[in-house]
């Protein structure tokens, strides 16, 4: 699997999340508005409000993949012997990209998760190279390949 479409594709769909989360938080701005030339009603002052802290979650949700793209800009993808960051892991059968975290998704025809190195499977895998057995949550895993 080549990683630098494992890279362009956690890119893009990050980079979707983050215009999708910017276009939801100008949303909320605007309904957090009020309307000052025209007497305001008690519930329009009570919406406000609610879409006003909305807006401020939202401010830390476009923050946190604004992180997670300068991230994925950061990491070296390159060849890996040990599980460390920019390593794709097999585990269980299961692809392992270590980067930042992200729900499953295809690349190559492949399902691929993301995982960041403050997950704690990482702390049970990292360092580890292909043929090595690990332990997790009391369960052994074999880490079958890393690239």
């Amino acid at each position: 699997m080549d990683k630098n479409i494992i890279k362009e594709t956690m890119l893009s769909l990050e980079g979707v999340a983050l215009q999708s989360a910017r276009e939801k938080y100008f949303d909320y701005i605007a309904d957090a508005r009020l309307d000052r030339s025209e007497p305001i009603e008690n519930d329009e002052q009570a919406q406000a409000e609610i879409a006003s802290d909305l807006s401020e979650a939202l401010d830390d949700t476009l923050h946190d993949h604004t992180d997670k793209l300068d991230k994925l800009r950061e990491i070296d993808f390159g060849p890996k012997s040990t599980v460390t960051e920019g390593a794709l892991v097999r585990l269980s059968g299961r692809y392992f990209v270590i980067a930042i975290s992200t729900g499953k998704f295809t690349c190559d025809g492949r399902e691929v998760m993301g995982i960041s190195t403050s997950a704690p499977i990482f702390e049970a895998i990292e360092g580890a190279r292909a043929g090595e057995t690990v332990e997790f949550n009391g369960r052994k895993l074999v880490i079958e390949a890393v690239a």
